[in-house]
């Protein structure tokens, strides 16, 4: 496999500020100005740069254009709940062989939406892997999960944020942490409690969105090339492909 680019994902980061803004100014435009940051969020698609990255780098990687799905057909069948979109689904020869989450988070408001994105990403995880136990993927082998999320890099997500300990101290990594940092240690959690294969975690500055290199990565171990070595590396050889 050829070496990948440490910038991998700079065309998508720039695609991600780009839609976020040109559907605020389709809102106000249309005088449907949401409240705060939400105009630019109520559109959806602001992730499909990495979504077409993606799945541009799987079919580098020699799989068929056809086995890849994103926007459609990406419902697959959950335990606790019929079916949940994915951005990303693979299917080859009728077996499922990955599916990755995109999200995204940029401020002001980073506590609730903090909660709200923990919450989902494990509850994801823990419904399709009760439904693949309970054979909902017939005999396809384990399939590999992704998560990435791409969060805004500004002083509200740097900065340190307190916690409240009424009644049991919370687990010292967690006191004086930024949303970054929280974010960071969410995404390293979800791989080492195996609820998914990689997770990448990178933070943007939308006033670099045009650079070559428009956002950074905290930690080696979430890095967007590694994510994607593992991933290429699964299919590639759960796929039979050589």
């Amino acid at each position: 496999m050829h070496s990948l680019d440490p910038f991998i994902f700079s065309s998508s980061v720039k695609s991600f500020w780009r839609t976020r803004e040109r559907q605020a100014d389709m809102q106000r435009q249309r005088g449907q100005t949401d409240q705060g940051s939400r105009s630019a969020v109520t559109g959806g698609r602001q992730m499909d740069g990495f979504s077409e990255t993606i799945s541009r780098l799987l079919m580098d990687a020699k799989i068929d254009e056809n086995d890849i799905f994103q926007r459609v057909s990406v419902e697959l069948p959950g335990y606790f709940r019929p079916t949940k979109e994915w951005d990303i689904v693979v299917v080859v020869d009728g077996n499922l062989i990955a599916a990755v989450e995109l999200k995204s988070q940029v401020g002001p408001s980073f506590g609730n939406n903090f909660n709200n994105r923990t919450e989902e990403a494990l509850g994801t995880a823990m419904d399709i892997w009760t439904a693949y136990r309970e054979g909902a993927f017939c005999t396809s082998p384990a399939p590999w999960l992704g998560y990435l999320l791409l969060l805004e890099d500004c002083p509200e997500s740097r900065r340190p944020v307190a916690v409240r300990e009424p009644h049991f101290p919370v687990f010292p990594e967690f006191r004086h942490a930024s949303y970054s940092k929280r974010y960071e240690l969410f995404c390293r959690k979800l791989v080492r409690e195996r609820q998914y294969n990689s997770a990448c975690f990178i933070i943007a500055d939308r006033k670099r969105a045009d650079s070559a290199q428009n956002y950074r990565e905290p930690a080696k171990d979430l890095s967007a090339t590694q994510f994607i070595s593992q991933l290429l590396g699964h299919v590639k050889g759960t796929s039979g492909i050589k």
